[in-house]
This record gives structure tokens, sequence and C-alpha cells, in this order.
């Protein structure tokens, strides 16, 4: 092994797509969202191009049932049978603190961590939608800040409790005894938000606790991924954006007293590759094509807060309120803001770009033209790898696998196989970027 810092990459598994028209699509595998097997072969594909692991999200509501805007497989029990079906590619997913309780979910990752031989992660989350909420006992969402004050004690108790359990508690000595009562301590945590005594059922995990990613872009957001997260989940339309965001959290980390290069800021990116820029466009187009108006402008009006219905398809997007007047999710309403402000953007064009990841970065082109790019977000402080958003499962994720990947590989910037077992041994990687290259040519970003 040789001491270069190398990329990192999550595959995002949502559906049939990143793109909202994806299960339109002929090629999509829509007829399957209920089939194991599904998930396993994508994971598979995962796993085939070395990526450190795949990453499931988590809804707790349903929008509109005619729009395929609807939540499947619950994700730890898809988790626990696809950690059979692999044996290297990591597996996360997205567990919420304000829906459920630290016991239960430090018992089910800690469960997650076992059954994958110590593959599992957390992501952290708040929720956001009052229909979510309205599903767990609630009118409506706690206020922001509340919220993030229970995920910072959800998130230390669950860390208590997978330290419940020492390293060595396990003696399982048949004459009598199965574990050390030294060994075994309780919690006995008395907060603001929980009480609970511990220790946990489930004795310590592989990796001790499971890799905790986080994803917020407010500042209380900010400031729970710089305390508690290994790998933190982006959202940056352009170079500009991601810099400064990597920037900010990097310093908030070290600030925290932690060890920056050890977390791994990881931004969005939906691909279309192609034998040739033309052919990738056409993907795009294809699935463009697909996209029923109406539902993506009731989805815009979601994501900004306010009716887009009668907005003029060809005309410029109507002014919008400022981030610091807006009380939404500000991550997703300050891409779309960036957007407007970069791209000048009809509202037709506005509805194509967010109509795939919702505003992440988009790179349309070439294997070699796309792997330019991540070369330069990646050595230019923009990303320490990506969260990959493929528009089309299964076809995006194995394009990028069997297509962009092996070029990486070739430059030294990505593993050519897995070196470590471990989710969080797979993200400590290497340290050092490899020679520079001559300066690569950008593909079209959208």
């Amino acid at each position: 092994m040789t001491d270069a810092r190398q990329l990192h990459f999550n595959a995002f598994l949502f559906s049939c797509g990143h793109h909202g028209a994806a299960w339109r699509h002929p090629s999509s595998q829509v007829e399957r969202l209920c089939d194991i097997t599904y998930y396993e072969e994508l994971a598979q594909t995962a796993e085939r191009g070395c990526l450190d692991a795949v990453f499931f999200a988590d809804g707790h509501s349903v929008r509109d049932p005619a729009s395929g805007g609807v939540w499947f497989l619950e994700p730890l029990t898809a988790l626990s049978a696809m950690a059979r079906a692999t044996e290297r590619v990591g597996l996360v997913t997205t567990v919420s603190t304000t829906f459920y309780t630290p016991f239960h979910a430090a018992r089910m990752l800690a469960s997650l961590d076992h059954i994958s031989g110590g593959r599992a992660g957390w992501n952290v989350v708040t929720s956001m939608f009052d229909a979510e909420a309205r599903n767990h006992g609630l009118e409506e969402m706690p206020p922001h800040d509340e919220r993030y004050s229970r995920a910072a004690e959800f998130v230390d108790v669950a860390l208590a409790l997978w330290d419940s359990w020492g390293p060595d508690a396990l003696v399982l000595d048949r004459e009598g005894i199965f574990a050390d009562p030294a060994e075994v301590k309780p919690v006995e945590h008395r907060g603001k938000h929980f009480l609970v005594d511990g220790p946990l059922n489930v004795p310590r995990s592989p990796q001790g606790h499971p890799v905790l990613f986080q994803a917020g872009a407010s500042d209380q957001g900010r400031d729970l991924a710089a305390r508690c997260a290994e790998g933190i989940y982006a959202v940056a339309y352009d170079l500009t954006a991601a810099q400064s965001y990597y920037g900010d959290v990097k310093r908030r980390i070290r600030a925290a007293g932690r060890d920056a290069e050890t977390v791994t800021v990881m931004p969005g990116l939906v691909t279309y590759v192609g034998s040739t820029a033309e052919e990738a466009r056409r993907k795009k187009a294809e699935l463009d094509a697909l996209l029923p108006v109406e539902q993506s402008l009731a989805q815009l009006s979601m994501f900004v807060q306010q009716d887009c219905s009668a907005w003029e398809l060809d005309a410029p997007v109507p002014a919008l309120r400022p981030l610091s007047e807006f009380t939404g999710p500000q991550g997703r309403y300050d891409t779309i803001l960036r957007i407007i402000e970069k791209d000048r953007p009809t509202v037709r064009s506005l509805l194509g770009t967010l109509a795939a990841g919702g505003g992440h970065c988009t790179m349309i082109g070439t294997p070699e033209s796309i792997a330019d790019e991540i070369e330069v977000w990646f050595r230019s402080g923009g990303a320490d790898g990506f969260n990959l958003m493929p528009p089309l499962y299964p076809n995006g994720l194995a394009d990028f696998v069997d297509e962009v990947i092996p070029v990486l590989q070739k430059r030294g910037l990505f593993r050519a196989e897995y070196e470590t077992e471990t989710l969080r041994d797979h993200l400590r990687g290497r340290r050092q970027l490899p020679p520079q290259r001559t300066q690569p040519s950008l593909s079209t970003q959208q």
C-alpha cells in the first residue's frame, strides 16, 4: 500500500434512481422495488467497484403516490439482508433522532454492525416534514433548535450505550461466567430529552460503534457534524460552494479538538456517463422528457415553501426571499438560490436541474472528462470523495463503476481492491495526493 491520499465513494441507493422520472424509464426496475435481490445486486455492483459504502436515506411519510415519491423497504431490515449478500462494502442508513429513542437506535445499529462484520454506518438526521411528525404522535416538527438539541443528546447517549460493554466483557466461560460484570456498565443518563439507564442489551460490536455520518447544512448541523461525524454528506452545486462548505466544516472540526483529516466530506454527485459527451447528454434528455411538469412544480413549491404552480415555464424564475428569511430546511433552499444566481435559469431549466439530485453537483460527459472534474474537486479543497446519486438505477451505477472508476484507479486516486475489512478503516484511507497530472479538461456542469 502506498502513502497516497485517495478518493472515497458511497452509492446513495434510492428507488429507481435520483431523477424524478427515473421510475418511468423503460430500463428502470420499478417492478422490483420490494424485491430484496434488487438492492443486493446494487450493493454487489458497488462492491465490484470497491466503493466505501452504500447508503439508504429514509422517510416517514408518503407525499404523492402517483409520482413515485413513496418509501419502500425499511433500511435497517434491507441492509441486514444485503450484509449477507456482500463481503466488504459498507452499509449506511439514516436513523432519525426525532422519531427514534437512543436505546432503540443503538440496539439496531449495533446489531447491523455484528451482522455485517463491522460495516455499519449511521447517518444522523433530525427529519424535516410535518407529515412525518404526524405519523409519530406529533402535530408538527419541533422547532429547528430543539431538534438539534435533542440530536446532540441522542448521539451522546447512543455512544454511551455502545461503550457500556467493554472490549473484553464477554467471557463465555461455561463454568459460570457469561460476561464480566465489571466490563458491563450502566449509563444512568438523565438529560433534558432522555432518561436511559443502560447498559445496552447487545454486546460491543466489531467497530465499537457504527461510523457516524451527518448531513446538516445549518450552523447547528455543521456544529453537530464537527463534534461527532466521521463522514459528512454535503450539498454543493458548484466548486465554489463546495470549497466554502468544505473549509467551514474542516475549521469547525479542528475547533472541536478533532483531527479534520479523519473526517470525510462527500458532496452529492449526479453523473451521466457516455462514450461521447453527446451520448451522455442524450441520456439526460431521455429522463428529462419523462418529467411531469405539474408534479415538478409541486415539488419546487415544497422546496421554496411558496406556490409555484402558476409560474411561467419559459420565463425567468421569480424572485425568492433571501436565505436569512427562510424558515424551512436551509440546505436545499440555499442550493436553489445558488443555481438561480449562477445560471439565471428559466423555470423549466430549473426543474430539469432539480429533477436529478435536487441541485447537487452534476457532471455530464465521458469517463475521462468526469474523472477530470472529480480530480479538480478533490485536489482543490472541494471534496474528499462523493456520495454518488445515479439518475437511473441500475444502469447509472454500473456506468460509474465500470467506466469512471477504472480511470480513477489508473490515476492512483482510488483503490484497485479493498485493503481493509471495516467501514471505518475504508474511510481512514490514504493521506497524501499522488503527483499532479497535467491540467484536466472539465466536463459540462449543469
